[in-house]
């Protein structure tokens, strides 16, 4: 089972007052059905979304409504539910889908979402048939709700930005994406959905996922930080090689040439290492700085022998 539908799955059990009930209906229905001749028509992949639409309206209006299957042309894996109803124009336009002439409305009317709980309502019933979350396993975050007019899209971008989800739209071959791709706004819209499963599923998940990218990071720095200290104390070495080779190791003084063994003999230690190395077995305490002095006139030295020998 999809992340998708178990957020849909855990949503359709939600108990709802009155207002809501309608909220979330007509967020369903004006971005699900299609009216002919005086026929809505209903469709959805998940049961218990259909049973819950079904319920709706023999709740608030008191209407059996009756479903069957039909072939899914987008998924031809899975059947289509499907709703028919004849329904007259007062329900559709208490519903917020048809207005006084009975022509369908761009936008619902304010009454639908007039507070926040039937704007949360009405976002369950977008989000029923037309949204899908990304399971935050994935390589990325992302939910998005496929709009079919762009009255509808702005109208639920505006309904989204309310609860400061940063929501935006791209218009696409066949209507409007609304899209989130931020994680933390992400799991504040399911919060809004009131799909309270589906957000500690994603938590823990974004959770995990920030500490292994963490740990990656520091693996990283670490693996850089290696590499550096690889890096010069191998220069080092060839410093040194040059002064050995032109027998020109006397002529550095002798905590220098100290330091020019100790490298030698531990050709992997950090500055810092190589300092605490030294102190604990000459007894004579050498900070960082005080090392990083000694080994610039090595490589001072080693300068001066190869451009004496260009």
């Amino acid at each position: 089972m999809s992340y998708t539908t178990k957020i849909k799955e855990e949503i359709s059990s939600i108990k709802n007052t009155k207002s809501e009930s309608i909220a979330e209906l007509s967020g369903f229905l004006r971005n699900n059905a299609n009216y002919t001749n005086g026929v809505l028509t209903l469709t959805s992949e998940n049961k218990l979304t259909i049973n819950r639409i079904k319920s709706f309206f023999k709740d608030l209006y008191q209407i059996e409504v009756q479903e069957k299957t039909i072939d899914n042309l987008n998924f031809s894996k899975k059947e289509l539910f499907c709703l028919s109803i004849n329904l007259d124009n007062f329900i559709l336009k208490d519903l917020g889908y048809l207005n006084d002439n009975g022509e369908i409305l761009t936008s619902p009317p304010l009454y639908i979402v007039g507070a926040n709980e039937e704007i949360r309502a009405y976002l369950r019933g977008v989000f029923l048939c037309v949204g899908s979350i990304n399971d935050p396993k994935t390589s990325r975050y992302h939910m998005e709700l496929l709009i079919n007019t762009p009255e509808e899209a702005v109208f639920i971008q505006k309904l989204l930005n309310l609860f400061d989800l940063n929501a935006k739209i791209l218009n696409r071959d066949k209507g409007y994406m609304i899209y989130i791709k931020e994680a933390e706004k992400i799991s504040d819209y399911l919060k809004i959905l009131g799909a309270s499963k589906a957000v500690m599923y994603f938590e823990n998940v974004r959770i995990y996922r920030e500490q292994m990218n963490n740990t990656n990071r520091l693996n990283n720095c670490e693996q850089a930080n290696m590499d550096r200290i690889i890096q010069t104390a191998s220069t080092q070495l060839e410093q040194i090689e040059i002064i050995e080779q032109n027998d020109s190791v006397n002529l550095l003084d002798d905590k220098t040439k100290e330091t020019l063994e100790y490298r030698k003999k531990y050709p992997e230690a950090s500055l810092k290492e190589l300092a605490e190395i030294i102190s604990l077995e000459t007894g004579n305490k050498i900070t960082k700085s005080g090392l990083n002095h000694r080994l610039r006139k090595i490589k001072d030295l080693a300068m001066k022998i190869k451009e004496n020998n260009n």
